[in-house]
Formats: C-alpha cells, structure tokens, sequence
C-alpha cells in the first residue's frame, strides 16, 4: 500500500475502516495504529504458530475450538458504505471527517452476529482487556482477537467482541492471551472499553501457549 499523508481525523478513519475490514476477515493489517507483536497476521492475530483449524464438529462432551472468522456472517462486508471514498481528501476542518468517524462507529457497534454461533460450546483464544477486579483477579472481561484493541487502538467491531464472565476470578493482566472456554450467546453487551456482540459464560480461562491445546 502507498504511503499516504493523512491529518489527525483522517488518519483515524483509516484506523477505523482497516478494523472494521479485518473483522470481515479481509487483511488490513498495514493500517493498524500500532505495530502488532512480532509475526502477528491479519489471518494469525496471536502471533507466533498458528492454532490448528477448528474441527468441523466438537468432540462429545468437549467444546469445539473456533476460529474468530466464524463470529462474523459470511455476506457482512462493514465496508460496503465506505467503497469509492477518498479520505485522503479530507482535511481535519473538514466536518466530512467527523461524519465520517461516526458512520463508522456506528457500523461497528452494530456489526451483526453469527445466529449459528447461538448456544454453542466453545473454545477460543484472544487477548484480555479487563472489566473488573478483584483480589488481583479478573472477574469480568472482553476478549479480543489482537494485541492493543481497545487500550491501544480502537475497538474492532462488536462481532469481533466477546463479554466474557468466568466461573471463577482469572489471575490474568490486560493484553496477557488466554484460552476461553464456555457457553457462547449473541448477546450484545455496551462497556466504557468497547461494544460486544457475544458473551461467554466462561468455565474456564487459561494461559495460551500456542496452537491447539
């Protein structure tokens, strides 16, 4: 991708749109705000080796492992609206760029779930951003699919959100990446750090250490 110079508001609305793309599952990741972790992909946002694919079905009893392109509906493209658009035009004195920013939040605090995902049984990595504390143990919080989301770049769209409320507290720290394991619902959830489209009541969260575990 050229470089372009881009002002304060436009440079957001690049940081915005890229996000909203990824979550549809198409690289965008040379847009990001802040460089990622070392080997971190759009199509590998853990880093590192790359988990094993999900199985097609959960073994009996067992959660099946899921990929974070199966929260999004396959016909969803968030950047339909905004195809054609030169931001490269706007200027930051341009209210263009303000309306612009607000479409695309909008999009993505209402990006559509996966009806499909309703109910089921999963098992999932991401980084943890935390809700609530206590006794040095998170007791509520969201689960991203890339390093910084919502503390050091903007939230990724709510289909790409999960509210996660474990069993018991997690003895985790913001960004550290975990296993989550637990019951998924298409339940849209609004918090200071980001709208959520998902909520795992979660039986388990450990620690990640790469690949399927």
């Amino acid at each position: 991708m050229p470089f372009v110079r881009t002002t304060t508001s436009t440079s957001r609305a690049f940081t915005r749109l890229s996000i909203l793309i990824a979550g549809a599952g198409l690289a965008a990741a040379a847009w990001a705000a802040e460089p990622a972790p070392k080997d971190t992909t759009a199509t590998n946002p853990l880093g590192g080796k790359a988990a094993a694919p999900a199985a097609a079905k959960a073994t009996p009893g067992q959660p099946r492992q899921i990929t974070w392109e199966e929260l999004v509906p396959k016909d969803w493209d968030p950047a339909k609206e905004f195809k054609g658009m030169d931001l490269s035009a706007l200027d930051d004195g341009d209210p263009r760029a303000n309306e612009l920013l607000m479409k695309m939040q909008e999009v993505s605090n209402n990006a559509p779930t996966n009806p499909a995902m309703n109910g089921a049984e999963i098992k999932i990595p991401g980084f943890i951003v935390p809700l609530e504390e206590a006794k040095g143990e998170v007791t509520e919080f969201l689960l991203v699919p890339y390093f910084g989301a919502c503390i050091h770049t903007p939230p990724p769209p709510a289909n790409q959100i999960l509210h996660v409320v474990p069993q018991k507290g997690a003895k985790f720290r913001a960004m550290d990446t975990v296993w989550v394991t637990g019951k998924l619902q298409t339940l849209r959830n609004d918090s200071m750090m980001g709208v959520s489209g998902y909520h795992v009541s979660a039986a388990t969260v450990t620690k990640y250490t790469g690949g399927a575990k």
